[in-house]
């Protein structure tokens, strides 16, 4: 069986009971594919064992990149490019490339971090969006488990963990590219 085509979905009524249910399934040895909800819930990507995010790393080292190409763009202009001397200062006034120096960071930083994000989360303008169930948008929470990543446990088993965790409806779900 492909991966990522066929689906389990267990849907829940309240993020409490989803919580619980998300120890309950992962402690049975079934792995979850994502779990969809209509607002975020705190502490399901530690229930769910996601590691922390390395978009600060990203942050820091495009904020780093914006001030490097801040303080050269700025110390060439006004040394070689087009020399001036603005009210008897050095070429190299540093406090007054303070500035264009924070802006620059901060952009970079800012367009960094969403190119980033877009890239690790696969959100490509030209792709169509995997929607498991429209209420997962409204007031259900849906927990999606991949049939192929499953394959030593039976898909009735899978059911059957899922309605004994608190789900009130279990549902098949096809992609098929």
């Amino acid at each position: 069986m492909e991966r990522d085509t066929h689906f389990i979905l267990g849907v829940y009524e309240d993020e409490d009971v989803l919580l619980h249910a998300v120890e309950e399934v992962r402690s049975s040895g079934v792995k979850i594919h994502e779990v969809y909800t209509p607002y975020p819930i705190h502490g399901l990507e530690h229930v769910l064992g996601y590691k922390r995010s390395r978009l600060p790393i990203a942050a820091f080292l495009f904020g780093m990149l914006g001030t490097t190409l801040a303080l050269t763009m700025q110390f060439y202009m006004m040394r070689f490019d087009w020399p001036m001397i603005i009210g008897g200062k050095d070429f190299a006034a540093f406090p007054d490339f303070i500035p264009v120096t924070f802006e620059l960071t901060v952009l970079l930083a800012a367009f960094g971090m969403v190119g980033v994000f877009m890239i690790s989360s696969n959100l490509k303008p030209w792709a169509q969006p995997r929607i498991f169930d429209v209420r997962s948008t409204d007031d259900k929470h849906i927990m999606a488990i991949d049939i192929a990543n499953n394959s030593a446990l039976e898909v009735d088993k899978i059911k059957e963990i899922l309605k004994s965790s608190g789900a009130t409806e279990v549902n098949n779900k096809s992609f098929e590219e």
